[in-house]
This record gives structure tokens, sequence and C-alpha cells, in this order.
């Protein structure tokens, strides 16, 4: 047995962590921090007390609340301009995925300049960054314990920037900035979360027993609890379970990667800005349809750890109620159900398919082998 392990050295899970700081923000290594956020956050009322408790413990807090959804190039520049005329010495990411990816970037970027677009790909990066700390507000990217960033380039693709550089120092799962989170946001995260257990169980290439236990246990935790807080969204207990589910989740795909799930949903994001939770749950169903020739077995035992008091008559049962569970579970979801719902229509099922089958990077990890006429009928399936 042989297989690489990485992830972020230190995590800390307490809700009401952000309201007193003072025991972590000890260990910073500088004094002005730049907080990097969305301007819904700003919005939703999330962000101001996170300022004020850090600015009480003595820091320098410069506020970047302009993040994009699937940030694009020149938003992500733009920041790194910012943070350096802040002079920050310690980067905070704030938010989903697209905070906490920006923040990476412009970690990195600030203390080592270098083309962005230079470093699309794995292990093209430059270091040293700055001090990084992510603190999410959804159960959703696992950005916090990932080294990969996603960027949209000028022409709507994704590409991403995937280096150890960009595992954080120190990441911070407060379920009290969770609170808030509609349903429908709760719902796609959750979904997502699930994605990121699923495709890290079936990696073809760097699968390995730690990322195995991490996404069994982080598809239960994220099974059992989506359910809770969609139903009470002031469950604290349930929402901090879901964001220790969606790290582990992330732990788990940042060693064993993802597949065809996220290479579909890539240009539903480029081209038709659905958020990424979203594109996930519509490619999903058809995509686990698709895979599970190559993948009854790890479905089998998904439906074992999901459903432990069924007895399945073979593993072929258990893959197909699986299969059939994870299509349920989307269904009953609160957000769009179809591509035609987000803007699709017949005529772009060719352009999708097309740019998913550009994501090599991940599409080499799916458990069965992607064509370009499967993925249009998966994109057919949904419409």
């Amino acid at each position: 047995m042989q297989f690489d392990f990485a992830t972020t050295p230190r995590v800390i899970v307490r809700p009401g962590a952000m309201r007193q700081p003072t025991d972590w923000v000890a260990s910073l290594p500088g004094q002005r921090l730049f907080v990097i956020t969305d301007p819904g956050l700003v919005a939703a009322g999330i962000v101001a007390p996170v300022v004020a408790a850090l600015e009480a413990a003595g820091l320098v807090v410069s506020l970047y609340s302009e993040v994009e959804a699937d940030p694009p190039e020149a938003r992500v520049l733009a920041t790194v301009a910012a943070a350096q005329a802040a002079r920050a010495d310690v980067v905070i990411g704030l938010g989903g995925g697209s905070s906490l990816d920006t923040a990476k970037l412009v970690a990195l970027l600030v203390a080592t300049p270098q083309p962005l677009a230079s470093i699309y790909g794995i292990g093209l990066a430059k270091g040293p960054r700055l001090p990084l700390v992510q603190i999410p507000t959804t159960a959703g990217t696992g950005s916090e314990v990932t080294p990969i960033a996603i960027v949209t380039t000028p022409t709507q693709e994704k590409k991403g920037v995937v280096s150890p550089l960009l595992y954080p120092d120190l990441a911070i799962l407060d379920a009290e900035l969770t609170l808030g989170l509609p349903p429908a946001v709760t719902a796609m995260t959750g979904i997502d979360a699930m994605v990121h257990a699923i495709e890290a169980y079936t990696s073809k290439i760097k699968k390995n027993p730690l990322a195995d236990g991490l996404a069994r246990e982080g598809l239960r935790l994220l099974y059992d609890n989506l359910p809770k807080v969609l139903a009470d969204g002031r469950d604290a207990g349930a929402r901090s379970a879901m964001l220790v589910g969606s790290m582990m989740a992330g732990m788990a795909f940042a060693n064993a990667p993802v597949g065809a799930v996220h290479a579909l949903a890539y240009p539903l994001g480029g081209h038709f800005h659905v958020p990424h939770g979203l594109s996930n749950a519509l490619v999903l169903p058809p995509v686990l349809a698709y895979n599970l020739p190559s993948a009854e077995r790890w479905y089998a035992e998904f439906a074992a750890v999901i459903n432990p008091a069924q007895r399945f008559a073979s593993d072929a049962a258990a893959a197909q109620w699986f299969v059939d569970d994870m299509s349920r579970l989307v269904a009953a979801m609160p957000f769009a159900q179809t591509l035609s719902a987000v803007g699709v229509t017949e005529k772009d099922l060719d352009m999708l398919a097309t740019d998913a089958m550009k994501v090599e990077r991940l599409l080499v990890n799916n458990p069965r082998e992607m064509t370009l006429e499967a993925a249009r009928a998966i994109y057919a399936r949904q419409l």
C-alpha cells in the first residue's frame, strides 16, 4: 500500500469561535488582517460582528467584500491589488467556496507575484504565500481543507489552481455563522458536500484508506443532518455536524480527487452561472446511474453507511438502492430540478458536453470512462 495524504494542519470546531477569537488570534503571525467575503454576507449581517470581534482583539482589519460567485480572473486580481494596497500580512477567507478560493489565491499572489493564467493546473504555483485562515459560512465546498482554487476564465471555462501551497494554516468551523443560511443555499451546499464524499470514495487513481474513512463518515453526517437543518435552520448541533461532514468530505476529495459529476457541473457554472452546488445536484443522479456498473461495490458500501438497518439481498441491490435514494434526496430539495429551469436548451447540449470533456484532470478519476456521447446523454436526460 502506498499513498500521500495532506490536509490543513489545524482545525477549530466550536460554535462562537468568531465571537470570542482571542484564543486563536494570539497565534497569528501578523496584525494586519485582510478579510475577504461577499456582499451577500455583509447584507445578511454576518460580517460586521466578525470584524468587530477581530478589531476588539487588537488587530487591524481591512475588509474586501466584492467577491463574485465563480470568481472571474479579473475579480481575483482586483482583490490581490486591494490586499497589496492594505499591506496585509494575514489573509482571512470568510464565506462560501468563492470567498475561500479567492482568499487562497490572494495569499499566494500577494506574497509571490506570478501570472494567474500560468498556474492553472497541478503543482505549477510558486510560493511562499501569506498566512491564511479559512472560515466557511456554508457546509458544502470543503475549501477550508483543500489545496484547490477554481477560477472562471475570460472564455467562461472553470480552471483550477492545485497546489499544496493553498492549504490554509487554520480552518475555523463556527456553526453560529451558518444559522441563517437560507434553505435553498443549505440544500445546494449540502448536496455539493455529499458529491465530494461520493466521488472521493469512487476515485479511480488515488483512492486510499484515509480518504475512504473520511468520505464514509462525512457522507453519514451530511445525510443524517441535512433534513434536520432544512426543517430547522437554527439547529446549531445539526449545523455543526454539517460543517464537520463537509470538512471531512473536503479532506477526502483533496486526496482522492472528484470525477464526472464535477466535470459535467463546471460548464453549467461557467456558461449559465448556475451555483456550483446546484450544478452538481443537477447532474448527480444520471452520473451515478452511468457509473453504477463500475462502482457497484462502493455504492453498496455507502448504502450500508446511510441505511445500516436494512439488509440487502446482494451488492447489486444495495448499490441500486443507493443510486435511487440519492435521486430521491435530490428530488426533495428546494431548488431547480431540471437544466431547462436554469436556462439550458437542446441547442446547448453539444457545447456543454464538449466543454465537460475538456476537464480531463477530473475525468481521469471517474470510475467509468466518460465519453462525449455519454456526457451529452446525461445532460439531455436532465433537460
